[in-house]
C-alpha cells in the first residue's frame, strides 16, 4: 500500500531530523567550551551527513544518517594572557561554533521534521477516510 510506504518514509525523515537536532544542540551547549589544558583544542562542531537507503522490503528509498562528522575549520583565537587554557602566545582557542548558523540550522531542521510529520498526520487521515468508506 503506497500511504503505508510514505508513512515510513516520512517516519525516516523524522528520525533523521531528529538526529540533526540533537547534533545541533550539542553545538550549541559546547559553543564556549574551551580547552582544558593550556595549548589544548576546544570543542569541534560537529555535523551530520545523510545518505538514500532502499528499503528492500518496501522498495522505496528512504533517508538515514549515514555518519556525525566533525567541522575541522579552523578554531578563533582571543587574546587572554591569564586564562588557563592560554598557549605560550596567550591565546585561547574558541570551538568553530557559529550560534547563529546553528539557529539557522535548527529552523530549517525543525521545519523539515514538521513537513515530514504533516505527511504522516495526512497520510493516517487518508488511511481513515479509506475504512470509513469500506465500511
Amino acid at each position: 500500500m503506497e500511504l503505508e510506504k510514505s508513512m515510513h518514509v516520512s517516519a525516516a525523515g523524522l528520525k533523521a531530523q531528529g538526529t540533526r537536532l540533537r547534533v545541533i544542540a550539542e553545538n550549541l551547549a559546547n559553543a564556549n567550551s574551551l580547552a582544558q589544558e593550556a595549548g589544548g583544542e576546544p570543542y569541534r562542531r560537529k555535523l551530520v551527513a545523510f545518505a538514500n537507503e532502499l528499503d528492500r522490503a518496501l522498495g522505496v528509498e528512504m533517508v538515514r544518517v549515514s555518519n556525525i562528522l566533525t567541522d575541522h575549520s579552523a578554531f578563533k583565537r582571543e587574546l587572554q594572557p591569564g586564562h588557563p587554557a592560554a598557549d605560550e602566545d596567550g591565546y585561547v582557542l574558541r570551538p568553530n561554533v557559529n550560534s547563529l548558523m546553528e539557529m539557522s540550522d535548527m529552523r530549517e531542521a525543525q521545519r523539515s521534521y514538521e513537513a515530514n510529520l504533516r505527511a504522516i498526520q495526512t497520510a493516517r487521515t487518508m488511511l481513515r477516510g479509506t475504512i470509513d468508506l469500506l465500511r
